[in-house]
């Protein structure tokens, strides 16, 4: 029987071991790098500015509860409506409601990881209703029925090559076609689409506590029009998104683009407070906000890895990891991979099935050096691991393993008296299938340190 364990190796190994993939997201991972480092020099104090947006994020999951109600009041008064949804099962339900209750056939949504948490698209398809990513990246993952590979980047694991094959074999555009003929395609398209919704669906980079105002930040302006031209605006946003005052942007608008691309600020960056007004200052338009728990409250009552929700996704810790630059996004089995993934992925949904992503990490803690919150996302990851042993997380075989392992360690005799032959036996019978198909386990040495440092010694 498959286990999520046991597919995420498969995967893995399956990547890890494909030249082709390795060669293209170490290509766009490298010119990411490239771009962020020379962003981050733009800064005159990085240091202090982490340490200033690490300090904010404390103090709202510190209060967390009382932000979101300020959130609610002031978003109410601007004449917005607040839904709040335990589960995704409660979000889904309350976007499909709004979109019958209005007659909505169509509906244009942009890039949001929250609503890849809801497995919305499939959904709204199964109930009757059209849903059209409008971000270039994630509208080539939904034409070809593939899955976003990156937090920040949908297509990173795309040559332009396949992206040309993909619309050649969809839309009859030329094999041949380049970036900025498949862009213009794409506009045109996306252009129809947009006039067309009955509504538009965005996730949320920010809420701002103190007005009430819904914070959106892109490179396309996709989103501007999934908010602006369809009459209903529906907004899917993490409980977690929290900020306190619109002046805080100052300091996480530029760490979030600068650590995500590179840019000192992306091109498009929207405040939406309510519902906007026609001309005659007559007509509002509707405008929804569906704050998501969805596990996110269990996270928060884990100490310390409640630490992972201040997360901005910028995807830096995914660029760094040496791990996820091998077996890459799609191993992962998760909406959020790399890293943060590895931390907040288990408790988001079923520990027991996702613990073993708290083990695909080599702990070099780059992850943690490259976050713009400060986040030890690596010592997060070795507390998930004594979160899943204290809580029982594990086989019986390696409960059995570690006490021999440990009886054994805490007597020398135990080590050093079977014969050589034996040992090196039960050892590659114990390690053979972690040590992988692709190499082989190494023969220990026949006889122990300690034994050879006595005959030195004498």
């Amino acid at each position: 029987m498959e286990t999520f364990a046991s597919r995420f190796l498969s995967d893995s190994n399956n990547k890890a071991f494909d030249n082709n993939h390795r060669a293209i997201i170490n290509y766009n991972i490298s010119r990411y790098n490239i771009a962020v480092t020379k962003g981050l020099q733009k800064f005159r104090d990085l240091e202090k500015a982490s340490e200033a947006a690490a300090l904010v994020k404390h103090k709202v999951l510190e209060n967390l509860d009382n932000y979101l109600q300020n959130f609610e009041k002031r978003f109410s008064e601007n004449g917005g409506s607040v839904i709040w949804a335990h589960d995704a099962g409660d979000a889904l339900e309350s976007i499909i409601k709004i979109l019958k209750e209005n007659n909505v056939g169509m509906v244009v949504k942009s890039k949001s990881m929250t609503t890849e948490e809801l497995e919305l698209v499939p959904y709204l398809e199964a109930n009757g209703v059209e849903a059209i990513e409008t971000d270039l990246g994630e509208y080539i993952v939904q034409i070809s029925g593939d899955k976003p590979y990156h937090i920040v980047t949908p297509v990173m694991h795309r040559s332009a090559e396949d992206i040309a094959g993909i619309y050649h074999k969809k839309f009859g555009l030329s094999s041949d076609s380049n970036p900025a003929e498949i862009t213009s395609f794409t506009r045109d398209v996306l252009r129809q689409k947009f006039i067309n919704a009955g509504a538009g669906i965005t996730g949320a980079n920010f809420l701002i506590a103190e007005t009430g105002s819904v914070v959106l930040t892109e490179n396309e302006g996709n989103g501007v029009m999934s908010m602006s031209w369809p009459p209903i605006h529906i907004v899917i946003a993490g409980i977690e998104k929290i900020l306190p005052s619109l002046d805080d942007l100052g300091l996480f608008l530029p760490l979030l683009s600068t650590h995500g691309t590179g840019q000192s600020l992306t091109a498009y960056n929207s405040i939406v407070s309510g519902p906007g007004r026609s001309s005659g200052n007559s007509g509002r338009a509707q405008i929804y906000v569906i704050l998501l728990d969805n596990g996110r409250t269990d996270l928060l009552g884990v100490v310390p890895q409640r630490r992972a929700l201040s997360c901005i996704r910028c995807g830096a810790c995914l660029n760094a990891c040496p791990v996820y630059r091998n077996i890459g996004g799609h191993s992962y089995g998760a909406v959020y991979s790399g890293p943060i993934g590895a931390v907040i992925t288990p408790h988001l949904k079923n520990f027991d099935h996702y613990k073993h992503l708290s083990y695909a990490s080599s702990l070099c803690g780059k992850c943690s050096e490259v976050c713009p919150l400060k986040i030890n996302l690596h010592k997060l990851i070795l507390h998930n691991r004594n979160y899943a042993v204290k809580h029982g997380y594990y086989p019986k075989i390696e409960k059995t393993s570690m006490f021999l392992w440990k009886k054994a360690m805490l007597n020398r005799s135990l080590v050093d008296k079977p014969p050589y032959a034996i040992k090196n036996f039960l050892f590659k019978k114990a390690v053979g299938k972690i040590w992988g198909k692709r190499r082989s386990a190494p023969n220990l040495k026949p006889n122990s340190f300690a034994t050879t440092w006595k005959k030195h010694k004498s």
